[in-house]
């Protein structure tokens, strides 16, 4: 990734701040000579310098996966930003992002113990504090028979980088003028999605 040095994220617990706040990533891999992408969520356990997660057993790009480097991309923030916004209009629009990327060896997981850990863990970081639902109530046999439609992997983490591209090529002044200005929008991926939710149903009835 290129990355300008005053847009690098140097620090390591920033950088694992992104994926664990950002963990739905787009995994790349080669299949069939071909780059392919599946969007997944991605859960880091630091301890082990592992990503874990699982494809759909459908899916062709787990079959191949193994013995190659593959590529899981974090989006953090991001969003438009306007010369309207500047001291003066002699300038041009950009974009500020917040991604990391991260570079390492998929193993796949045969061990059902493990995948079966691996689906608490992931259940247990995006359910809400106060949900009634606990992945452990759910029959035996029933998630045994869910399992099977899936394949579990984990990442061995080769290689990190962060990049944080957040307007520090402008003055302090400009900086400050386009946070006043990102502070007054309001416009968040749930609400996003409701609205897409909602016209997908208005679309097909």
């Amino acid at each position: 990734m290129y990355i300008p040095k005053q847009f690098e994220i140097k620090e390591l617990a920033a950088i694992y701040d992104v994926i664990q706040e950002n963990s739905f990533a787009s995994l790349f891999s080669m299949h069939e000579g071909m780059p392919f992408v599946t969007h997944v969520p991605l859960l880091l356990n630091k301890e082990k310098n592992y990503l874990y997660g699982h494809f759909a057993r459908s899916n062709p790009q787990w079959k191949d996966i193994t013995n190659q480097t593959v590529l899981a991309v974090f989006h953090g923030p991001h969003c438009y930003i306007s010369p309207s916004w500047y001291e003066t209009n002699q300038a041009v629009p950009t974009w500020n992002y917040v991604t990391v990327h991260v570079y390492g060896e998929v193993e796949l997981i045969e061990d059902e113990q493990e995948l079966t850990s691996s689906l608490y863990d992931m259940v247990l970081k995006y359910e809400a504090p106060n949900s009634s639902y606990k992945l452990q109530d759910v029959d035996a046999d029933f998630l045994a028979g869910m399992n099977k439609g899936i394949q579990g992997f984990k990442i061995k983490i080769n290689k990190i980088e962060g990049k944080a591209k957040l307007s520090q090529n402008h003055s302090l002044h400009r900086q400050e003028l386009v946070m006043n200005q990102l502070e007054q929008i309001h416009n968040t991926d749930e609400q996003k999605i409701s609205f897409l939710m909602k016209a997908n149903l208005k679309n097909n009835t």
